[in-house]
């Protein structure tokens, strides 16, 4: 028990925090958070509703021998609200809030009073774009039929590491202490999953303990089939896709790892995941949909790093979605690039080629506004024994003929690696290349202001990296991202979920907060193959 009687205040019930410390530490609770310049061990929950409410029960507290349950998040438990809002919120003080927000506040201890309400965008038909609350899920009733279809939906999603969130505690300062807790966020987030029952999650920055222990049981238990690539090296994190086995089945899994230790430029332990997917339609033969997903690295002044992983993801997406009539199936490539609408990488996508010859490293991503004293991209950017052309497809090694001199076997084979350095240089130029025709679903401006959109918004920045990319054929492709009645490749692009700008994010304080707990948004689109 504690050593001070509870304080009822209505509803709240509050405690000395250095009793509830006591009491947790004797109870032996462990899901505590390390804060630099703060508590050394803060315990969670923190049990006033001037924070956040939760559904607690205090006699739990003191029965012995039971565990303490501050949040029963189990998936079946969880309720399909008709909206999803973003958070009001109280600040306490200036250094709460980043710089950015204070200087748009009107008094110190302000209240953010309000939610935003994300809508869906329809773009199906040939008529104006329209713009429904989330409640309406029948998107597919909206649109025309076109004989045979099969409509299915993807979220692409970086939920935000825990680790890294603690790493990176500086980007948080805005944000209350117990909304960053992972015992507080993970039902948040397994509850949009659920509201929003995407048939294909692509998420990022999923940590491996938490996966195995509370995210893969959970979306099981949700119908998901789940497929899970870890970064290399010690990074506690990686990417997941999970779909709905009762609307697809498996044809192959392809994790890429992007670490390459015999390679001097490839030392960083990011990693992509393809998935070909069929979909469970009752007809003898039902094509394949490919998805893609990754987390690019973040280090703005590498964008050499970032080509090249982006040129991996790449080859291995073309050498699994290519058919044998030398087409491709169509493809859903999700995930956090790093790198920002307009940039050189985001154009390469897009367009499917990149002249990159006198680019400044750090211009790739678009990141840095600043190009002084920054390298050029070397031609070519990665090398000939990575074994991925310009085109960025698996190259198949051709070893010229060489002669076998009386000196040895040292020397023909020294010869013969001379040769082939020599025949890749003369052939690569500053061009890259891919052979898909990529829209994205986002257009990250919007129509009426012409404001940016944002899908993440910490302490220090707001801006968009995270996208869903879809194939598209060139004429559509030109029409510009989510045009009306864009064929992808044998897909339509029916509607996404709408973003937020910066403004927009600020007027709840930022991310994450007490209903959005990453601080990345979910993006959502839905597609329809045609058949």
């Amino acid at each position: 028990m504690f050593p001070y009687p509870l304080k009822s205040l209505g509803q709240d019930w509050t405690t000395p925090l250095e009793d509830l410390q006591r009491y947790c530490w004797n109870r032996h609770i462990s899901s505590c958070l390390r804060w630099p310049g703060h508590y050394s061990r803060v315990p969670y929950p923190y049990l006033s509703s001037r924070h956040f409410s939760l559904n607690c029960r205090p006699p739990l507290l003191c029965e012995s021998g039971a565990q303490f349950q501050y949040y029963n998040w189990r998936p079946d438990h969880l309720s399909n609200t008709s909206s999803i809002h973003l958070s009001s919120y109280i600040m306490n003080s200036d250094k709460d809030e980043p710089s950015s927000k204070r200087r748009k506040r009107h008094g110190k201890g302000d209240v953010y009073l309000g939610t935003i309400k994300r809508n869906w965008e329809y773009l199906c038909g040939h008529n104006k774009e329209k713009t429904k609350d989330l409640e309406d899920k029948n998107v597919a009733s909206t649109c025309e039929d076109s004989g045979e279809k099969f409509d299915f939906s993807v979220m692409s999603y970086n939920i935000l590491s825990q680790d890294l969130l603690e790493d990176n505690s500086h980007l948080y300062r805005h944000c209350r202490r117990p909304v960053l807790h992972w015992g507080f966020r993970f039902p948040n987030i397994l509850k949009e999953i659920k509201h929003f029952d995407a048939d294909v999650l692509c998420l990022q920055e999923v940590q491996e303990d938490h996966y195995g222990t509370e995210i893969k049981p959970s979306l099981e238990s949700l119908g998901y089939h789940c497929e899970y690539k870890m970064k290399t090296g010690r990074k506690p994190d990686g990417c997941a896709i999970c779909f709905k086995h009762s609307r697809f089945s498996l044809l192959s899994v392809n994790p890429v790892e992007f670490c390459r230790r015999d390679i001097p430029l490839l030392d960083r332990d990011n990693i992509g995941l393809v998935l070909l997917l069929q979909p469970r339609i009752p007809r003898a033969a039902s094509p394949s949909i490919c998805i893609a997903n990754t987390h690019l690295l973040y280090n703005p002044r590498r964008g050499d790093i970032k080509l090249t992983q982006l040129a991996m993801l790449l080859a291995e997406i073309s050498s699994v979605a290519h058919r044998k009539d030398g087409s491709f199936c169509p493809i859903v490539m999700c995930g956090d690039f790093n790198s920002v609408p307009g940039s050189p990488l985001y154009s390469f996508i897009k367009e499917g080629k990149l002249n990159y010859e006198g680019l400044a490293i750090g211009k790739v991503s678009g990141q840095e506004q600043s190009s002084r004293g920054q390298r050029i991209l070397s031609i070519p950017i990665w090398p000939p024994n990575l074994g991925i052309s310009q085109n960025c497809v698996y190259e198949v090694p051709q070893v010229p003929r060489v002669e076998k001199t009386d000196s040895g076997s040292d020397l023909a084979e020294a010869q013969q690696e001379k040769t082939e350095v020599l025949m890749a240089a003369e052939n690569v130029s500053s061009r890259l290349q891919h052979h898909f025709s990529l829209s994205s679903v986002y257009s990250h401006y919007l129509p009426d202001t012409g404001l940016p959109e944002v899908t993440t918004c910490h302490s220090q920045s707001a801006i968009t990296v995270d996208y869903i990319f879809y194939s598209a054929e060139k004429e559509d492709a030109a029409r510009g991202p989510g045009a009306e009645d864009a064929l992808v490749g044998g897909l339509k692009l029916l509607a996404r979920l709408s973003l937020l700008t910066e403004q927009d994010l600020w007027t709840v304080n930022g991310l994450p907060n007490e209903h959005n707990s990453s601080d990345h948004l979910p993006l959502l689109a839905k597609f329809r193959l045609e058949l």
